[in-house]
């Protein structure tokens, strides 16, 4: 294994990888750590100390070149996603991207084409759908306990950025960071639309940006970091989106996304509401569903369900219900099910083409921002 790009998102990867046994014995093969690159000087040094790695660049080509490496993290910024994607899968190796997958569909499906040609596994950070609760949600859609699903809601609010002294980072720059908090949340939320819903038809969106201006930073940043009395530039791409959609299924659905969202902390979930009954989920309770469900339909009351052993993934992680799972446990699912890709040769997990019907969808948007119009996907 290499990780390439060693941000926090980096650290994440690698501590899957030194994880994914514990929980996964039957997977039978330990990944090894070879080679770390990260082009910000002694970043990729110190994760080598840190983590093991036996070899530190600056230089991710390093990578594609090295013999030893069979498969890639690639937790670079957006705008490196299509470069390192394509050129690394082209080079024989599995891909674990993150998401968004570049800065729009064009750059999601190049890498999802290279990866197709060069018959590589390709794996996406879409984390929120591996969490056991969610997993269950879906249970109980597919089996139809809620009978037809009329309208939903998604969220996903967050401060990261909230604050006026934010530094005018990569992830708000159009060329480098794509289109705001559409790739950063928004890219999510309809990945969890999508594995609970199903197809999206077409969407309506707006968008906006609260903060117009921000410091430029003095030197590397890792992260969310603030910068004060800089230069100041402006922000150009977007702090807000909701968009109302329709679904294959006839259900309609709004998502909302904002990084602006003072007071709100990771409040990322969703409600669902059928003909019979309702499910809804906060990523802050993670283990937990409210469900209400049966014959009543009027005043049908709700209970918190605490998701167990018989619930996605939880039984490698807790021996019994309410038991708290973290953020950092959902991507070590996710790294098993990218290794066990690349073990058996066919795909777990999100893949790239998830990640293209995500790009498509985050694209749509855009475009309904600009002409005020309803955008079909099909």
């Amino acid at each position: 294994m290499a990780v390439a790009g060693f941000g926090w998102m980096g650290r994440v990867h690698t501590q899957s990888y030194l994880r994914v046994l514990h929980h996964y014995p039957q997977l039978g093969v330990r990944p090894e750590l070879v080679a770390v690159a990260d082009e910000v000087p002694g970043r990729a040094a110190e994760a080598a100390d840190q983590y093991g790695f036996t070899t530190a660049t600056l230089d991710w080509r390093d990578l594609a070149a090295d013999p030893r490496i069979r498969a890639v993290s690639i937790a670079a910024p957006n705008f490196l996603h299509r470069e390192l994607g394509v050129a690394l899968a082209r080079a024989g190796k599995h891909i674990w991207i993150e998401k968004p997958v570049g800065l729009d569909a064009d750059d999601a499906r190049a890498v999802a084409a290279a990866a197709r040609e060069a018959g590589v596994q390709g794996a996406v950070g879409f984390n929120y759908r591996n969490a056991p609760a969610v997993e269950a949600a879906r249970e109980l859609i597919t089996a139809g306990e809620l009978g037809t699903v009329t309208h939903a809601r998604f969220r996903l609010f967050s401060d990261y950025a909230a604050h006026p002294e934010g530094a005018l980072t990569w992830r708000f720059e159009r060329a480098r960071g794509g289109s705001g908090v559409l790739g950063d949340l928004a890219a999510h939320g309809i990945d969890l639309v999508r594995h609970l819903l199903g197809d999206i038809l077409s969407l309506v969106a707006d968008t906006a940006t609260f903060v117009p201006q921000r410091s430029r930073p003095s030197g590397a940043t890792a992260g969310h970091t603030r910068a004060a009395g800089g230069e100041l530039g402006p922000v150009e791409n977007e702090d807000y989106v909701s968009s109302q959609l329709r679904l294959a299924s006839g259900a309609r659905v709004v998502l909302e996304a904002s990084r602006v969202a003072v007071g709100d902390q990771n409040n990322y979930g969703f409600e669902i509401h059928g003909t019979r009954g309702a499910v809804s989920w906060d990523f802050r309770r993670m283990g937990e569903l409210a469900v209400s469900v049966g014959d009543d339909y009027q005043d049908q009351p709700r209970r918190t369900v605490h998701v167990g052993p018989a619930a996605g993934d939880y039984a490698a992680f807790q021996p019994g219900s309410g038991i708290a799972m973290g953020y950092d446990d959902l991507k070590v699912i996710e790294a098993y099910r990218f290794l066990r890709s690349i073990i058996e040769t066919k795909p777990y997990g999100a893949t790239l083409d998830d990640a293209v019907h995500s790009a498509v969808a985050l694209d749509a948007m855009s475009r309904s921002v600009e002409s005020g119009a309803w955008v079909s996907l099909t």
